[in-house]
């Protein structure tokens, strides 16, 4: 991990709130934009071109999941599997796509099937990346391995290459058990620097050819003789998609960390000094015919600041990115009449070889059109501005550690691969019955997220800001529940008294524990009842609503659901936080130097934040982020 002065982290999240003042964030203008545009289909309407499978829509619907991911709202998940169920076919062959091609970018939007697949469990998504997964199989590769960019440019690689088939290939590797993958994949990122990289300015060529037959191939390096933005930013952003993959416990983890710490220096020295964005050739920024592009700019500041954030990179090169990001805005945003934004001065493409011939010169990257919105723009700007407006937000959990129990809630299922795997209220678990969003709300405040999977100590505690215990099991969950002991509750006890916050959430009687759980309760004040209310029938779901008014924990939320929770009841040091029709709902303690909150149901799993099932007046998904920011705010310990 980077370290970095407290000075520059403070003089940038100021910065950065002056900068992120609007009251709608850029990510979602310009998502807004792209559903109005490409309301039935993602293509160039103006262009005689049918929509087709490529990496431009995989591209665009990967950052609208960012925004899905950042809001909680539905529409673009629904938009998202509206276009990929245009090409998935139920035995999961994919329409227009061709592997006899082994064209890589063909393998892009294949991370798309694997979140659809996370989210319905259909298997033609599965079935569908299977093939993609493939075609890398049987991808032709250089002699050392890396993969050709496609069948038609035989022995060359491409920077673009690296994000069309790696973050794919990692996320399928980790998602489908196959481990083994990852040397691979680490080698590509290797062989294409080594092979491409230039010694005196730091930057890296477009293109190699290890046959050194092109005409743009240097003779003796093989390399093309230009430095094109897009193409370092497709591999910068590649590098810091591809390490969310790569387990921590890698030994050759750090090999990407290390090339993406040499790149990012040397990009930052050829931002135009005016504003901060890139230019189309990167280093000519006086060349004649020379001009800023969106694409490469938008797609430097997504690497900067998820490797700031990822804490790979210095948060000094904040200082890079917000002033790229206001030249973006300054350069790059315009308006209509109708007050949607679009992204200007994208170049439209830009290649080496193929018929006519690019040669790759300083001419041929200034002879190819700009286009207003191309995909290959406005995909990396939504994704920068989910990260410019991700990280103001940084500080709250900064040095916080958020773990959640995997030890008296165990519950097994059988993984994508048959192997046995822990669900149900947990980090990983992607599905409807997880965490996995309410722990990327907490990631976005800067906390880490972890998970204890045996009986609480001092020493697994020790380092934990918040300790989350949710719905312990019963014998019809888990053969041999672990239930709480005075021993568990003699050291939580001890441990929120050091300033930890510990949350307690239950269930309905017949689907938790109660009584073990109750003795901890109690300890803070606080005792589940035996009544059960908001038992939602016939799917009315207003049943299961909660009205708030100015609440001192939620704030701005109106209205939340909560469905089948078990009621409390609360003495000194407990008070009550939300009542209704004489019910103690939702209860707090302050014990010590730390913090008890006490709710009768799981509440803020998948289900009911992604906006896929409840109408949009429920606020769950704002609920879930603001008591988190509660949590951090209150939690004294830190690492």
């Amino acid at each position: 991990m980077v370290k970095f002065s407290a000075k520059i982290w403070i003089l940038c999240l100021l910065a950065f709130n002056a900068a992120t003042a609007q009251v709608t964030p850029w990510s979602e203008r310009m998502a807004a934009t792209m559903l109005v545009i490409h309301k039935d289909s993602v293509a160039y309407h103006n262009e005689k071109r049918d929509a087709h499978w490529e990496y431009e829509t995989g591209l665009m619907l990967k950052s609208l999941e960012q925004v899905w991911y950042r809001t909680g709202d539905a529409k673009y998940f629904r938009f998202i599997q509206k276009i990929m169920d245009q090409y998935i076919q139920d035995n999961g062959d994919i329409q227009t796509y061709k592997m006899d091609e082994y064209n890589i970018d063909f393998i892009t939007p294949g991370r798309l099937l694997l979140t659809l697949y996370h989210e319905t469990g259909k298997e033609k998504y599965r079935l569908a990346a299977d093939i993609l997964k493939k075609q890398l199989d049987q991808q032709p590769r250089t002699n050392e391995g890396g993969f050709w960019h496609k069948k038609r440019y035989p022995n060359q690689m491409w920077l673009d290459g690296l994000y069309m088939a790696e973050p794919f290939y990692a996320e399928y590797s980790v998602m489908f058990d196959q481990s083994k993958n990852f040397d691979d994949i680490i080698n590509q990122f290797v062989w294409m620097e080594k092979n491409a990289r230039d010694e005196k300015t730091g930057l890296l060529y477009h293109g190699w050819d290890e046959s050194r037959q092109q005409k743009w191939s240097d003779p003796k390096t093989g390399k093309s003789p230009n430095f094109w933005s897009r193409a370092m930013g497709w591999y910068a952003m590649a590098l810091v998609d591809v390490l969310d993959y790569i387990p921590t416990t890698h030994p050759r983890r750090s090999e990407l960390t290390t090339i993406l710490q040499r790149l990012i220096p040397a990009v930052v020295k050829y931002q135009d000094p005016t504003d901060g964005c890139w230019y189309q050739v990167t280093d000519r920024i006086t060349g004649k015919g020379n001009y800023r592009e969106a694409s490469g700019s938008c797609m430097f500041v997504y690497a900067i600041v998820k490797g700031v954030r990822k804490g790979y990179l210095n948060p000094s090169f904040m200082i890079n990115a917000q002033k790229a990001y206001k030249g973006i805005l300054k350069n790059f945003i315009s308006i209509d009449s109708q007050g949607l934004i679009h992204l200007e001065k994208t170049v439209s493409v830009s290649g080496l070889g193929g018929n006519p011939y690019r040669d790759g010169s300083y001419e041929y990257y200034l002879s190819e059109k700009i286009r207003q919105d191309d995909l290959k723009g406005v995909g990396p700007f939504i994704m920068a501005s989910v990260e410019m407006e991700t990280y103001p937000t940084l500080a709250i959990g900064k040095g916080k550690t958020v773990a959640i129990d995997n030890f008296f809630n165990r519950e097994f299922r059988k993984g994508y691969t048959g192997q046995q795997e822990t669900f149900h209220y947990t980090w990983n678990d992607h599905k409807d019955s997880g965490y996995s969003l309410w722990g990327q709300i907490f990631n976005d405040y800067g906390a880490k997220t972890t998970t204890i999977e045996e009986a609480p100590t001092a020493q697994n505690l020790k380092n934990a800001s918040v300790y989350i215990i949710v719905d312990p099991d019963t014998p019809k969950e888990t053969a041999s529940p672990n239930y709480i002991q005075s021993k568990d509750v003699k050291v939580i006890t001890e441990w929120v008294k050091a300033g930890g916050v510990l949350v307690l959430l239950a269930n309905d009687t017949s689907n938790a524990e109660i009584k073990h759980f109750n003795t901890l309760a109690k300890a803070f004040g606080i005792s589940f009842t035996d009544k059960n209310r908001n038992m939602v029938k016939n799917n009315i779901l207003e049943q299961g609503k909660f009205e708030l008014n100015n609440h001192p924990i939620f704030k701005d939320v109106k209205k939340i659901y909560v469905k089948e929770l078990v009621t409390l009841t609360v003495k000194e040091p407990a008070k009550a936080v939300l009542e209704e029709g004489g019910d103690v709902i939702m209860a707090t303690a302050k014990v010590g130097k730390g913090t008890v909150f006490v709710l009768g149901d799981p509440w803020i799993y998948n289900e009911y934040l992604n906006g896929k099932r409840l109408p949009v007046d429920f606020e769950n998904f704002k609920a879930a982020k603001r008591l988190s920011e509660w949590l951090l705010n209150v939690a004294s310990i830190k690492k």
